[in-house]
């Protein structure tokens, strides 16, 4: 049986109200199209679903039967249009988001503080993880979208939207100051202590290629969990570091650490949003998105 939802949904307002002037005037019609609609559900299903009288509308028991379950379809139905409503109005709803350290620091978090004072009903639940980590929850559909630092690999079922570059520098701490006199080759600086994250990161392998690419082996004295932990590593004095420059800006400014420049170029990194092809993104997500590739398309135009 195919029946217009339209004829339930008028059947249920003037269910509801007893009145067929009202039920007009809620589903801005007019009572003769009411009245024309009732009368075709009773032709579909078969049954008296109203009688009219000079006191108003009264329900059959096959009308009193089919009321009790119209009411909750539609009353369902209506929750979920307001809550759709809400959803693409960016009144609520819910962004789950995979980072790596890096990108967190560079550019989420900045990001993040923005869209907060723009859409402050919006909940944000951020999985710190490993670039691999990372991406392989976009992969699964356990996060929105991830933003993570190269190198990462990137399987063609996943879309990779480049957001913005950045430059690694090598730094010391005052103990190293010597070495901040003159430029250095990375030869130079291979018979001191390093600091750098573990085997297991993108940025571990990022180094090991760049070393070898110069004809040397990484071997770091300390190996750090996270990028965090280089920093404060370094301001004692345990070893060189290298740590992108923008992380690096305060230390540098207060004398804390020194920068140590190097004859070989450390190559650009680049920072990608990964989503999945397969999985479109919610409105609140698409519109996070949109603020960050606005906010580096801004950057790029100051900077020209």
């Amino acid at each position: 049986m195919n029946i217009n939802y339209e004829y339930y949904r008028t059947f249920y307002y003037a269910a509801k109200y007893k009145n067929l002037t009202q039920a007009a005037d809620l589903l801005h019609g007019s009572q003769p199209n009411i009245s024309r609609a009732i009368k075709l559900l009773e032709h579909d299903l078969g049954c008296r679903l109203l009688v009219r009288s000079n006191r108003g509308i009264s329900l059959t028991p096959e009308g009193e039967r089919l009321y009790s379950h119209v009411k909750i379809a539609v009353e369902q139905l209506q929750a979920a249009e307001e809550e759709l409503k809400m959803l693409t109005g960016l009144h609520q709803g819910v962004i789950s988001l995979g980072a790596s350290e890096t990108a967190l620091h560079l550019l989420l978090l900045p990001a993040l503080q923005k869209f907060r004072e723009t859409h402050p009903e919006i909940r944000i639940r951020i999985r710190n993880h490993l670039t691999s980590q990372a991406i392989e929850s976009v992969r699964q559909g356990l996060v929105d979208f991830a933003v993570v630092a190269s190198p990462a690999d990137i399987s063609d079922s996943l879309q990779a939207t480049p957001l913005t570059s950045f430059q690694d520098i090598l730094i010391g701490g005052n103990a190293f100051g010597s070495l901040s006199e003159k430029t250095r080759s990375l030869k130079d600086i291979s018979g001191y202590p390093l600091v750098c994250l573990g085997e297991s990161t993108m940025s571990y392998r990022f180094y090991d290629e760049f070393y070898r690419a110069n004809g040397l082996n990484l071997r770091p004295e300390f190996e750090a969990a996270t990028t965090d932990q280089i920093l404060p590593m370094v301001k004692n004095n345990l070893g060189l570091g290298f740590l992108p420059e923008k992380l690096a800006l305060e230390a540098l400014d207060t004398g804390e650490i020194c920068r140590i420049s190097l004859r070989e170029q450390i190559p650009l990194r680049e920072i990608f949003l990964v989503e999945n092809r397969e999985r479109p993104l919610t409105v609140a997500a698409g519109a996070l998105k949109n603020l960050l590739e606005s906010m580096q398309s801004r950057a790029a135009i100051s900077q020209n």
